[in-house]
């Protein structure tokens, strides 16, 4: 000591030196835990889905994130007295703040999600099942199934998918599904409409069909396929109904051999079928008749249906019905029993009367 007081500048530097580590070290502290739990409750809300549900409150935390942190680093790069980390606490308690109301906002979307897919979950199931019901009582059943099946098929996803709770995959399931029963509907009126069109035509061939029974007082069959009811008539009048099936695409008029549809015009029992019939007993109808082969030939010419295609026959009225669906590739299909009673009357030379719908008659 006594030899710094006889050297005033070696006093000095010392004293320097001493001021300078006091100066720089300081001793205030980092709040790192601070920073770790701020970053931790971000990636809670990151986590939660707060990106996708509540994004504002979500970046508004990660700023506060960023900032905070900058802050630190700036305070640590001054001297250690000068050093405060007081802003920096403050920004980082208010990042955490941020990323809870993220969470909460985004827990509020979620249940609002959640009870839009619910009622979208309810409503594509009502319309399936009404669907189905009109689908299954339809002619065109075989070409409208398969969009029931569809949206079904997008129900069940979409119930999958919300019970894992992702709302939006579910929401996306049902658009689809929607939308497919919305094709559907188009579908179905387009059949509505053909239908409309050519419902006089039909009721002509009835009407036709009725006047001669009546004038003859003889038998005649009328099928009506969107009943599934065949009619056994006699002098004009109904004498008998029976239940009936039919080829497996019957929303159309039959264009060839192989497409599954039952035609639709006037013909004739041309044989009585008791043991040579595959189907029990059989009532053999006259198809294809020139009617059937004047518009088979158009549909040809036109390209509606390729040259090569065959017209088809051997159309019957046969046993072995009583299915409750329609599976035949084409005849009509009654139980033994109700094919037993009809060959009581009917014979050679009947006519038999095939129509899509009939709103008049019986």
């Amino acid at each position: 000591m006594a030899r710094l007081q006889r050297n005033p500048g070696l006093f000095f530097a010392a004293h320097s030196v001493l001021a300078m580590v006091i100066l720089l070290s300081g001793c205030d502290k980092p709040p790192t835990q601070s920073l770790d739990n701020a970053k931790a409750r971000l990636a809670d809300a990151g986590k939660a889905g707060a990106i996708r549900y509540a994004e504002p409150a979500y970046r508004k935390a990660e700023k506060l994130v960023q900032q905070g942190w900058l802050e630190i680093a700036r305070q640590n790069g001054r001297l250690g007295p000068l050093r405060d980390y007081k802003t920096a606490d403050s920004i980082l308690a208010l990042s955490i703040l941020a990323s809870q109301e993220a969470i909460a906002k985004t827990r509020d979307s979620l249940d609002r999600v959640s009870f839009k897919t619910r009622l979208g979950l309810e409503d594509l199931q009502k319309q399936i099942a009404n669907w189905t019901e009109s689908v299954n009582g339809s002619l065109a059943r075989y070409k409208l199934e398969r969009f029931a099946n569809a949206a079904e098929l997008q129900l069940h996803v979409a119930q999958n998918l919300h019970r894992r709770g992702e709302y939006d995959a579910a929401l996306t399931a049902l658009t689809k599904g929607n939308e497919t029963l919305r094709q559907l509907s188009v579908l179905f009126a387009d059949f509505a409409d053909a239908d409309a069109r050519r419902l006089s035509i039909w009721q002509s061939w009835i009407d036709e069909t009725l006047a001669n029974s009546r004038a003859t007082g003889g038998y005649a069959l009328i099928v009506d396929k969107s009943a599934h009811k065949t009619y056994l008539i006699k002098s004009g009048r109904l004498a008998k109904s029976y239940n009936c099936e039919l080829g497996y695409n019957s929303a159309h008029q039959k264009l060839l051999a192989g497409d599954g549809a039952t035609p639709e015009g006037r013909y004739q029992v041309v044989q009585i079928k008791l043991r040579s019939s595959k189907y029990y007993k059989a009532l053999l109808l006259d198809y294809p008749n020139d009617s059937d082969r004047k518009r088979f030939a158009e549909n040809k010419r036109q390209g509606i249906i390729s040259t090569r295609a065959r017209i088809g026959g051997l159309i019957e009225i046969h046993g072995d019905g009583g299915k409750g669906d329609d599976w035949t590739e084409g005849c009509v299909a009654l139980t033994n029993q109700d094919m037993d009673h009809i060959l009581e009357y009917v014979t050679a030379g009947t006519p038999v009367t095939i129509v899509r719908k009939s709103v008049n008659w019986p």
